[in-house]
């Protein structure tokens, strides 16, 4: 394209996504004192952001300082250098995002009414024993927000996703949500409590089934959205970006389709590109991820089609870490549009989880990336562990729901599951472990000798060949009640069950190259003029997950970075 081009509509700043770094960046050019438009492919706004947790991993925030949280940047760089990946990651991106993150959670909280967070005190680093490692308060998650602030506004917020609430649509916390996924001591009453918040609120019972207590990514998108709205700028749903427009290798606009129309938009600072991941792109999952790899075991946005990094290696954009994801064990349960993650639930005390030859390959408890990490690697080695199986008994169906569906047998019992769900893609059942393995297609002898080791590692406490339970994560999800190593209980009461995980993902996390203003990169080394990118459009910074909100908070970071850099070019 050139000068010549015939515009449709002029800003100075287009923003391609809605959720927490494209808003965060849009706040930022705004404020920077740019002309700011947001385009969204979907019908709601909130993308990736919005069916996630919420949290945000900010080491040295406001919000940990405030009740005197014992941290410092030195102890984060430390850590972080600890945990990264050697050789992926350039130092000057992970000095920034330390340095930096305080900083843009100041500025958020300063200069707008509506962004704040709460310190999660006990909800610990992933690897707390590495050095530098903290076992609480370097993540917060969004305060709590009622659904009228939003008014009309409310019915485009996008949804939480099934495992952020409970069954229903009934929203929790991050805090709640540890008590009421692990169903610990306590549970019922809460669940009870917030049951009957969500019925008495009859305003808006009688106006929409949506629980009107936004927590967690709903809560977190919505804040930022105000945010925006105070400034007036303005979003375009339903308005997916099709293309960039560059004038002799900058870019000057982008194609977004509209009411059926294709519209010229002239971005006069720059473009930037905030749009998620690949994650529902079948070809692109099989021509980057590691095999095997399906669509329907993702449990991300059906909008994340990675349109706008296929925008950007069109003009020329590096890319790296594409074969890398957000990886989460999830289930396909029949019926559903999108898979469950099963998070929580695996790490209880009374379950284990084993692969095709019945035996375990991995630490339950630990958290989901790396135990992902590790089915597909072992699946590489010639180890299958895809589909991987979690085992159960009649004792854990009746005190844990799984994958955010099938609830504990109190509530949910063998005969009222749906009968499309007994099927050895989800949900087995057996009087004997030998009966199970010929349903689901396990070793038996596999399958009997690894459940006589795990239940002696039960009784004992120590886990020989995983250590699962000895870390402070670990027992995060954990039951107290249960002794003496709260991760692991026996397996010994009939009838048993299985349900089936597969290597699914909230998002892919790798993408366009970015620096440390955002600004997106060639294979040289050499800056795209008037291109940025922020969150799951960019690769990953932290790849190896090292705390709870590890996507957010760099999202936000170089969202923040890369609206500021835009609005003074």
């Amino acid at each position: 394209m050139t000068e010549h081009t015939q515009w449709d509509h002029e800003v100075d700043v287009v923003v391609v996504g809605s959720g927490n770094g494209a808003l965060t960046s849009a706040i930022a050019a705004h404020d920077g004192g740019a002309k700011v438009l947001i385009v969204e492919k979907a019908p709601v706004f909130g993308g990736t952001s919005a069916s996630s947790g919420g949290g945000v991993w900010i080491p040295g925030n406001r919000y940990a300082k405030a009740v005197g949280a014992d941290d410092s940047l030195e102890d984060a760089r430390a850590y972080l250098e600890h945990v990264s990946p050697e050789g992926k990651i350039r130092p000057e991106l992970l000095d920034t995002y330390v340095e930096q993150g305080p900083e843009v959670i100041d500025y958020l909280h300063e200069n707008t009414n509506w962004v704040r967070y709460v310190s999660l005190e006990h909800y610990p680093d992933y690897f707390p024993e590495a050095p530098g490692g903290k076992t609480g308060h370097r993540s917060m998650e969004p305060e709590i927000l009622r659904a009228e602030e939003l008014g009309d506004d409310f019915q485009y917020l996008g949804n939480a996703h099934p495992q952020t609430q409970m069954p229903g649509g009934i929203s929790f916390t991050q805090v709640e949500g540890q008590i009421v996924l692990a169903a610990l001591p306590g549970w019922l009453k809460m669940s009870a409590t917030l049951v009957l918040k969500y019925l008495f609120d009859f305003p808006l019972r009688l106006k929409t089934r949506r629980d009107g207590r936004l927590t967690m990514g709903p809560a977190g998108v919505a804040r930022l959205f105000l945010a925006c709205k105070d400034r007036n700028i303005p979003l375009w749903l339903e308005s997916p970006m099709q293309e960039l427009i560059d004038d002799r290798g900058r870019i000057i606009g982008c194609t977004v389709k509209r009411d059926g129309k294709v519209l010229r938009v002239k971005a006069n600072k720059g473009v930037i590109l905030a749009a998620g991941g690949f994650e529902r792109n079948q070809q692109m999952r099989e021509q980057y991820l590691p095999n095997p790899t399906r669509t329907e075991w993702s449990a991300a946005n059906i909008y994340n089609t990675g349109d706008a990094i296929r925008a950007a290696i069109d003009k020329g954009a590096a890319t790296h870490q594409m074969d890398w994801a957000w990886w989460f064990t999830t289930a396909v349960i029949p019926g559903k549009t999108k898979a469950h993650m099963s998070q929580v639930e695996k790490g209880l005390p009374g379950c284990m989880t084993v692969n095709a030859k019945g035996q375990r390959f991995s630490n339950e408890s630990q958290n989901y990336v790396t135990f992902v990490d590790d089915m597909l690697r072992e699946t590489e080695n010639g180890n299958p562990c895809v589909p991987a199986y979690m085992i159960f008994d009649a004792d854990f169906r009746a005190k844990r729901p799984v994958a955010s569906a099938l609830l504990q047998s109190s509530m949910m019992p063998d005969w009222a599951v749906p009968k499309a769900w007994w099927t050895p893609s989800f949900l087995s059942k057996a009087d004997s472990l030998e009966e199970l393995a010929d349903k689901v297609g396990i070793d038996k002898q596999g399958l009997l000798d690894t459940q006589r080791k795990f239940n002696e590692y039960a009784k004992t406490g120590k886990d020989l060949d995983f250590q699962r339970g000895d870390s402070n994560y670990d027992r995060y999800y954990a039951d107290p009640e249960c002794k003496p190593n709260p991760c692991l209980g026996p397996i010994s009461k009939p009838p048993f069950y299985c349900v089936s995980l597969y290597t699914g993902e909230m998002g892919t996390a790798g993408g366009v190259v970015i620096n440390t203003d955002g600004q997106v990169e060639r294979e040289d080394g050499s800056v795209i003029p008037g291109l940025y990118a922020c969150g799951n459009t960019t690769t990953a910074l932290l790849p190896a997950y090292p705390g709870p909100g590890s996507t957010l908070g760099p999202a936000m970071v170089f969202g923040y970075l890369a609206g500021k850099h835009a609005a003074a070019s």
